[in-house]
């Protein structure tokens, strides 16, 4: 696994704490799924790349 793999996935994790802990907050739903999207995107893409 290269840097940028980790960078992808530390990054979707980040956000995914993100997520939780606006939703606990009772942020707006349109930040709650803009974050969630980025986070999915981040996660697949780095998990992508190890499998490649």
């Amino acid at each position: 696994m290269n840097g940028l793999n980790t960078i992808l996935i530390v990054l979707g994790l980040f956000l995914a704490g993100g997520v939780y802990s606006f939703i606990k907050q009772k942020q707006s739903k349109n930040v709650i799924v803009l974050l969630s999207i980025a986070s999915a995107m981040c996660l697949a893409a780095g998990i992508l790349r190890v499998e490649w």
